[in-house]
């Protein structure tokens, strides 16, 4: 490790699951981390994001086909960025993810988005590294009211502690050795990944139902889960509620594009 510059690694997962993406073929892309959004390719969009963030020392995208993916005319620019690179993905999603961890060339921190979080800003970028402590893993939350307030009414998966309800914003920190614990895990359950239920029925009947009850709040239920799997887990609660809008619905995209329109 002593060979890793300093700084964090961002890894974007740009891959998509066998088949036909909808959201693509929607758009006429083969890739859905292709689509433009108000003019620009999303994976794009978030690569600048990265690129401009101070803290960021290496950028890897990992898709079945990352490097085709940067060798779009219209990330051309990234090809003059030395500190980006395309990775090709394993058979996981959280597979990849380890293995990129455990390459002597990475090493932690890592800081892992995904191409289609068109919101992401430096700042935000910035205001999550800042919030990331001594846990081994960080998750990036976005409170439903923020979300409301910045967005209208939105339909989300939404996750319901005693303290509220959150919605992921697709950006997480690997800070600890026992992150790997967590990807390990999460491998096994990535199948379950959209519904809060079938996600908390792997941590076992008591913390399910303290779940269930709204015992928890958001900080106590990822403390209880990460004690499960080996892992200090703790929320960071990002004050834009825009970070909790990603595209995977042709809706998205148009509410994606009025967002950006307004933030000029």
């Amino acid at each position: 490790m002593t060979n890793v510059p300093p700084g964090w690694t961002a890894l974007v997962l740009a891959g998509q699951r066998p088949g036909v993406d909808r959201l693509a073929a929607h758009f006429g892309r083969e890739a859905k981390a292709l689509i433009p959004v108000a003019g620009t390719p999303m994976l794009g969009r978030v690569l600048r994001a990265l690129a401009d963030t101070p803290e960021i020392a290496r950028i890897i995208v990992l898709a079945q086909d990352a490097p085709a993916l940067l060798a779009d005319p219209a990330l051309a620019w990234t090809t003059a960025d030395p500190r980006i690179i395309a990775r090709v993905s394993g058979r996981t999603i959280s597979g990849s993810v380890l293995d990129a961890v455990n390459d002597p060339a990475v090493g932690l921190p890592v800081l892992v988005t995904t191409a289609d979080n068109v919101m992401l800003t430096p700042a935000t970028i910035r205001e999550f590294i800042a919030g990331t402590g001594a846990s081994d893993v960080s998750v990036a939350l976005v409170e439903r009211g923020r979300l409301e307030a910045a967005v209208g009414p939105n339909r989300r998966t939404w996750l319901t502690f005693r303290d509220g309800a959150f919605t992921g914003a697709n950006l997480f920190a690997l800070t600890g050795p026992a992150a790997a614990n967590a990807l390990k895990f999460w491998e096994r359950v990535e199948q379950d990944r959209k519904s809060v239920f079938r996600l908390a029925a792997h941590f076992g009947p008591v913390l399910m139902v303290k779940l269930l009850l709204k015992r928890m709040s958001v900080r106590a239920a990822l403390a209880a889960a990460g004690a499960k799997l080996g892992a200090g887990v703790a929320p960071v609660l990002l004050s834009d509620g825009r970070m909790g809008v990603d595209v995977d619905k042709p809706e998205d995209h148009t509410l994606a594009e009025r967002l950006l329109a307004e933030r000029g």
